[in-house]
């Protein structure tokens, strides 16, 4: 806007400025607020300062969450990427049925994550669980300390993997195909061509799909809360799960809402180290 009309530009974007402050930055504060006292959503409030962040420090489970987050993070976000590029290099060939496979890949994303983890828990059960059917054999995915969350971060890849091809088409679909014409003239074969021309032109959806992705998955809890709920010997806590233990069931109000400013500190580093690294590696000139 030109700066001699600021008024109408303020006014202009007004309601996203409410929302964003409704929405994002108050609860931002109201939280960090909270984590300032003892209060246990019924009774009185009392004022501790720091002491909540010292004991949640001084407490093994932050420290838990954080590590099974950042496993689940390291295990799902990556292969989701991968496999996600993988399929949508071969759906941008149109090749026949594939608008039909387009379809049934994003189903999983645009179904509930609760409902998602019911269906998978029934799979994924001992006994009768048709995965174990299938197998033939008895294991105790979900109950088992050692394959409760790899089997966890199955279930978010199986869900993401339609969401995250659909982008890379797009993005796909913005690459010249006389780039592609050009390197099969000079020898480059499928795999170079995949390696030094289509990932590193795809760097811009990769930054927007990193970063969503790995914020998605520290926030992760429906999925997880359905499969596990935070179990077995809390190998599957995840941090919004422990945000869930200490506000509603132990209901220490201000040490969740501590947990929650960790969180989000957290988050805003992760996303500024990525664009960092992103920003000195992407072009968005492909003309």
């Amino acid at each position: 806007m030109s700066s001699r009309r600021p008024l109408l530009g303020w006014l202009l974007i007004a309601p996203s400025l409410i929302g964003v402050t409704c929405f994002l930055i108050l609860p931002v504060v109201l939280a960090f607020v909270v984590s300032l006292f003892r209060w246990d959503l019924l009774g009185t409030r009392s004022f501790l300062g720091l002491e909540n962040y010292a004991s949640l420090l001084r407490d093994g489970a932050l420290v838990n969450s954080l590590l099974v987050t950042g496993v689940f993070t390291l295990i799902s976000v990556p292969v989701s990427l991968a496999i996600g590029l993988v399929l949508a290099t071969q759906l941008v060939r149109a090749l026949p049925g594939s608008a039909i496979v387009r379809v049934i890949v994003v189903i999983p994303w645009v179904c509930a994550p609760l409902a998602l983890g019911v269906v998978w828990k029934w799979i994924f059960q001992p006994s009768v669980g048709a995965l174990n059917q299938i197998l033939g054999v008895r294991i105790e995915w979900l109950t088992d300390p050692s394959l409760a969350l790899p089997a966890v971060a199955f279930v978010a890849i199986w869900q993401n993997v339609g969401y995250i091809s659909l982008f890379f088409q797009a993005g796909l679909s913005r690459i010249p195909g006389s780039i592609y014409e050009a390197a099969r003239i000079d020898g480059a074969n499928v795999g170079q061509q995949l390696w030094f021309m289509t990932i590193p032109l795809l760097r811009p959806t990769t930054f927007f799909l990193a970063v969503t992705q790995v914020v998605a998955s520290f926030q992760v809890f429906d999925m997880v809360f359905a499969l596990t709920g935070g179990g077995p010997q809390h190998r599957t806590e995840v941090i919004a799960s422990l945000i869930y233990h200490e506000a509603f069931e132990a209901s220490r109000l201000g040490r969740a809402s501590a947990v929650a400013v960790i969180l989000f500190v957290l988050l805003v580093v992760i996303t500024v180290i990525q664009q960092r690294w992103f920003s000195r590696r992407i072009t968005y000139d492909m003309s």
